[in-house]
């Protein structure tokens, strides 16, 4: 029985034998290849990915470091762009985005999704065509919605009336129409995923309701509008998702309003989005299908659809991120402390702590999330024990892998690698006890490049103006701005 414990149910559970679908390996020192990007491999004990001795990469650039297998992730986008030929593919950088992944997508021949003016920023600065590109977003503001216009975006995704009143005010102006969107819905779905990524039911924040007449009337109100050019349904169910009913069940109820807005509104819709959050291996108990097994399946349950309501199929289009760079980066460690835990009724739990933590991976505090990982810097002969990865922040939920076979004699100085962390790792780090967020080195071919740097403690005081702030409002309620003191520092 789990006693309550306010760090979490992890720390009040006493059975250290892991759980159920985990596994004692035969060989701590191999590789589950499954988990890792396709040039990870191992040299008498030691981690290679995309030729680069993680040993030397961690001696160059320091530890966390995340390592991003360029090879693997071009590898994963143009298997997307080959399964998805009829179909436009937009990778949603949320999952994780910089100038060098932004020219990759493009030259891989994929779309952009992008759902803030920062993601967009960097989709401009890499050089990335705008009609490629997909805004998203619940809350998008005035000055997002007109910097999205104006850099001639391919598609807005409305997620609210309140966003088309706000677009009805910039379409008004001249030069900023029309305005391209595609209007999200929510297919009341119940997506078999973590509760917190689950983005199709209707207690949630996403999109208009299919079943209260929203998505209806917002198609309504768009249809045939000047200034407007409705290109269709939006509907994402959720992410790290592995059963294709959940996509099924959600493209009958859209593609009914798909037809309700053809028969009523005389409206034919060219597109229809059927989001993404196609789910990867991060443990041994997952079975991510590939992308030639999505594009199958889902075509034939938009196609079965189609036939049955008797309209033509859309123009379709996906929008995988996590499946295409989750498993194409890992984070490298250094150990730092290893500890023998005792625990309720004779039981240990060893803790081996990392210099990173929640700062750099906050799913597993977040979303329960698992992960696996490897000693990364040497073989090792010794019997496996079952370990807790757990990272060096002020934080009882501070883990990193939960539960994980590792050599018996990890020890101070070791490299530990942990697979599958690039999505939603790097794009959600924090500076949690002022740590600085890691860098991102891309490995090619023997090579290692810097394409996001490491923060620095200058960094951090950037934006601690200190002694030099000045008040925002002046005692008489005048405004005394927000910036620095005349001769301050900016």
């Amino acid at each position: 029985m789990n006693r309550a414990h306010e760090a979490g149910a992890l720390h009040a559970d006493i059975n250290v034998r892991g759980p159920a679908w985990l596994r004692e390996p035969r060989d701590a020192n191999a590789l589950v290849t499954s988990l890792w990007s396709g040039t990870a491999h191992k040299e008498d004990g030691v981690l290679v990915v995309g030729g680069v001795d993680v040993r030397a990469l961690a001696r160059d650039v320091g530890t966390p470091a995340y390592v991003l297998d360029e090879i693997d992730f071009r590898q994963r986008a143009r298997a997307f762009r080959t399964a998805f030929a009829d179909y436009d593919v937009f990778y949603a950088g949320k999952a994780f985005l910089c100038t060098t992944v932004a020219r990759w997508v493009h030259e891989e021949g994929l779309c952009l999704d992008v759902c803030s003016a920062g993601e967009l920023t960097v989709a401009l600065r890499a050089g990335f065509d705008p009609a490629r590109i997909g805004y998203h977003g619940n809350n998008k503001t005035t000055g997002e919605l007109r910097r999205a216009l104006e850099a001639g975006v391919g598609r807005i995704v409305v997620d609210s009336f309140d966003e088309l009143d706000r677009l009805d005010a910039l379409v008004a102006e001249p030069g900023l129409g029309p305005a391209r969107v595609m209007v999200r819905v929510t297919a009341g779905v119940e997506a078999h995923t973590h509760e917190y990524i689950a983005t199709a039911h209707e207690d949630q924040k996403f999109g208009f309701s299919i079943n209260n007449g929203d998505a209806f009337e917002a198609v309504r109100r768009v249809s045939g509008r000047e200034g407007y050019r409705l290109l269709g349904l939006h509907s994402h169910i959720g992410s790290q998702i592995f059963d294709t009913s959940g996509f099924e069940v959600a493209a009958r109820r859209v593609l009914a309003l798909h037809a309700r807005v053809s028969d009523e509104l005389g409206v034919d819709l060219p597109e229809l989005d059927l989001g993404g959050g196609f789910g990867i291996a991060y443990t041994t108990q997952d079975d991510p299908s590939d992308p030639a097994q999505l594009a199958v399946e889902l075509t034939k349950i938009v196609e079965h659809e189609c036939r049955a309501l008797d309209v033509e199929v859309p123009r379709l289009s996906v929008e995988p991120g996590r499946a295409i760079v989750g498993p194409a980066m890992c984070t490298l460690y250094e150990v730092g402390t290893v500890k023998q835990v005792s625990l309720d009724a004779g039981a240990v739990r060893t803790y081996v702590s990392v210099d990173g933590g929640m700062s750099d991976n906050i799913r597993t505090a977040l979303y329960d999330a698992d992960y696996s990982a490897t000693v990364a810097s040497r073989a090792s002969d010794a019997p496996v024990a079952l370990a807790r990865v757990v990272g060096k922040h002020c934080e009882a939920g501070d883990i990193v892998v939960k539960d994980e076979f590792l050599p018996g004699d990890i020890r101070p100085g070791d490299l530990l690698a942990v697979p599958g962390t690039g999505a939603y790792c790097r794009s959600m780090a924090s500076n949690y006890n002022h740590a600085l967020r890691p860098p991102v080195v891309a490995v090619r071919d023997g090579v290692a490049t810097v394409v996001v740097r490491r923060e620095t403690e200058d960094d951090l005081l950037a934006t601690d103006v200190g002694a030099h702030a000045a008040p925002v409002m002046r005692e008489d309620g005048t405004g005394a701005g927000t910036g620095a003191v005349d001769g301050g520092e900016q």
